[in-house]
């Protein structure tokens, strides 16, 4: 399989149909053979993620393990999200916040951005994600760059999931406070793509598909890259991801690499997911990229249930969310509705680094001060 990157700053993903064939007729030879490399490739990736590895998983878990062990060591960093807005101008099929579902909308003033942030703050977060639906309108680039200077001498990284800007913007950003920033193609199918985002900007396959690099070209420490599991087929969501971690760090390789693996559930709008994706095919993607990627952060949200995240500390996720709430002003209204996906592990920060210490790892609250930043 060939794949073309012209010019050099623009990153493509072949059609899942040839992605599929770098995953048909892997064999056990090919797992084995990729298990055992110190340097995994994209055919060696896919051999891990075929059906033929499925029955390797505890073999998996081992390697994952011994590699996450020695590049991180037995850390777990802890983050949460904190919700601006649930406006969005986009129809995406799968997302409690599109356009069309009749839900309670708000945007989030300075003060009470400020007061959410605190919150969280008290209850010993240092790193935070600020998240929000995609309406540049009410929400845009002054009120972005206003939050981070109010908040930037609280925490020590602040990322942001937002709608995708321009270089120049997201370098504004980044003088204003702002350290990382996730964004997910939500599928890497082009085809599932443009049957599930149903009007909007984000209808643009291609503009989304190079947001990272606008990331990381505008000097961004860090960008986070993912599929929403449940779209499309898992094991080429895999392989693609691959392909653009692969890439990224060929052509942006002073910038940090994340990877989140956000499981799709029901939604408003009585969306309910297109491919189903359960835990053992989350670990088989998880283990597989760990083992492709050994310096990648891999990120595991209360998404995931409680039970499932014990499980999975040690053998390959090093970033843990704890105390989550989806709703715009969540934190100092816990009543309020209008959540952007249902939570699953409702744990508090307290007692998610209980349970990480008692399975001897470290909980980090901080890993990273703005003075170590080299301009």
């Amino acid at each position: 399989m060939q794949y073309v990157m012209i010019p050099q700053n623009i990153f493509s993903i072949p059609d899942f149909t040839e992605l599929a064939l770098l995953i048909d007729g892997c064999s056990e030879n090919d797992i084995e053979r990729a298990l055992q490399s110190d340097k995994v490739d994209i055919h060696g990736l896919a051999a891990l993620l075929s059906p033929a590895a499925e029955s390797f998983l505890p073999r998996f878990a081992a390697r994952s393990a011994e590699i996450t062990d020695r590049r991180f060591g037995r850390t777990i960093q802890i983050y949460a999200p904190l919700y601006l807005s649930s406006f969005c101008v986009n129809r995406c099929a799968y997302c409690g916040f599109a356009a069309d579902n009749k839900i309670e909308r708000r945007i989030l003033s300075y003060d009470e951005a400020e007061a959410e942030a605190d919150i969280l703050h008290q209850r010993g977060f240092n790193h935070i994600l600020l998240v929000s639906g995609e309406a540049p309108a009410r929400l845009g680039m002054e009120y972005l760059e206003e939050i981070a200077r109010r908040l930037r001498q609280k925490f020590a990284a602040i990322s942001i999931e937002v709608q995708p800007l321009e270089e120049d913007e997201y370098a504004r950003l980044f003088a204003a406070g702002i350290t990382s920033v996730a964004v997910y193609q939500e599928t890497y199918d082009r085809k599932v793509y443009d049957q599930v985002h149903l009007s909007g900007k984000k209808c643009d396959f291609d503009y989304r598909l190079q947001t990272p690099a606008r990331v990381a070209a505008a000097g961004m420490r860090e960008v986070g890259i993912g599929a929403l599991l449940g779209l499309a087929d898992w094991r080429l969501e895999g392989v693609a991801l691959g392909l653009h971690l692969a890439w990224l760090r060929k052509h942006y390789w002073r910038t940090a690499l994340t990877v989140s693996f956000p499981r799709l559930c029901p939604a408003e709008g009585d969306f309910q997911p297109l491919v189903k994706v359960g835990e053992p095919q989350l670990s088989q993607l998880i283990f597989a990229l760990r083992i492709f990627d050994p310096d990648v952060g891999l990120l595991l949200s209360t998404r995931e249930e409680a039970r499932f995240r014990d499980g999975m500390i040690g053998l390959g996720p090093t970033r843990y969310s704890a105390g989550s709430c989806t709703a715009p002003g969540g934190y100092s209204h816990p009543e309020l509705g209008g959540e952007q996906f249902a939570v699953g592990d409702h744990r508090s920060i307290r007692e998610v680094c209980s349970d990480i210490c008692r399975k001897g790892y470290d909980p980090v609250r901080k890993d990273w001060d703005a003075t170590f930043q080299v301009n």
